[in-house]
């Protein structure tokens, strides 16, 4: 049974999570399709565009100034830890997917998430370009625009409807090969476990480290709407730690995702290279 003071807290949070991530994404629509200014970031040489950083500012602006004793995790700005005594989290991405962003595809979403402790109390990925808005609580379900989603449990491998990078599943990181399936790419993480959770596709998979950003808002929403997203190990993502990254990511339905994990178990040699998934 869910904490009832968590149920509370993600309740009345969620106001404010929901206008500050549609202020944002209004900033970054103002980018959209008008070819700003990029470069690649030192660290990983990922993309980084002056539109991720004005809209990272308008989230932190938002949510700090309205609740300054929480802490600040995002991929765009310096992170601050909580105040003293104070457990919660903003954990942000400000635009997830800016390869598809910048190349003027509508697969990127501004995502943004409350965690206490190591889980999240309220999430929130807009796609503004798609006008999709997914947005869950903890106990409170999982919504679409407003309605509530349902992930289906799913079933077989052969002719689901996965998200991945092909190349990925194709590789030679694989001791057998994957059963036939619709695979399709879309850039943001964020977005692409969402369209799992309302049951637009079947399931997702990463094989490439994620970050806390990536994730904390879209695996709430995932959860809320009856399915799951884990590790290729089976484990849940924990936040909010000293190491913001995790290894890879597998979504689907319930039932989808147990024969996901026993194929992935069976055919995976983590310790041999191969193409990482290059979307986000």
């Amino acid at each position: 049974m869910q904490d009832d003071s968590r149920i509370k807290t993600a309740g009345a949070e969620m106001a404010l999570l929901e206008e500050a991530v549609r202020a944002a994404a209004k900033v970054a629509m103002g980018f959209f399709g008008k070819d700003p200014k990029s470069w690649k970031k030192d660290k990983d040489n990922s993309p980084v565009s002056e539109a991720d950083l004005a809209t990272d500012e308008v989230l932190r602006r938002l949510l700090t100034a309205a609740r300054p004793g929480f802490g600040w995790i995002s991929e765009e700005s310096a992170h601050k830890p909580p105040a003293e005594g104070e457990d919660r989290m903003w954990i942000v991405d400000p635009i997830d997917g800016t390869r598809g962003f910048l190349g003027g595809r509508p697969e990127w979403a501004v995502s943004a998430a409350l965690v206490q402790g190591r889980r999240p109390l309220a999430g929130i990925v807009f796609n503004p370009a798609a006008d999709r808005l997914y947005a869950a609580t903890t106990g409170g379900g999982a919504f679409l625009n407003g309605r509530p989603i349902k992930a289906p449990p799913g079933g077989s491998l052969t002719g689901a409807r996965m998200l991945a990078y092909d190349g990925a599943l194709r590789d030679g990181r694989w001791s057998r090969p994957w059963p036939e399936m619709q695979i399709e790419r879309v850039n943001s993480i964020a977005y692409r476990l969402c369209l799992v959770a309302s049951g637009d596709f079947d399931a997702s998979i990463s094989t490439s480290p994620k970050s806390d950003w990536d994730l904390a808002a879209a695996d709430l929403i995932v959860h809320e709407a009856g399915g799951r997203v884990t590790a290729f190990n089976g484990a849940s993502f924990v936040y909010n730690r000293h190491a913001f990254r995790h290894p890879n990511v597998v979504c689907a339905g319930t039932v989808l995702h147990e024969r996901l994990l026993a194929h992935i178990d069976a055919a995976f040699d983590a310790l041999r290279g191969g193409a990482e998934d290059g979307l986000d």
